[in-house]
């Protein structure tokens, strides 16, 4: 399924610019049909799922409580 670059950029969350840069300097393929960038979708999926599940990682490893510190004396 082939996207515009505005609807990528809001599939994957970020800056439309950033894709139209990282499409001139060749990171991402693209087609030019004379009016506008074509984007295969798929071929970012993959890394859509990559980025959400270590998103969720880091949120379940910010929810765990800190150890208590061996080192620390309560001086009251």
């Amino acid at each position: 399924m082939y996207v515009t670059i505005v609807e990528l950029a809001e599939y994957l969350g970020v800056h439309p610019e950033y894709l139209l840069e990282q499409i001139q300097i060749g990171n991402v393929n693209a087609v030019f049909d004379g009016k506008q960038y074509l984007i295969n979708k798929a071929q970012f999926e993959w890394h859509k799922e990559q980025i959400e599940k270590k998103l969720m990682e880091l949120k379940e490893e910010q929810m765990e409580p800190l150890p208590e510190d061996p080192d620390v004396k309560d001086e009251d």
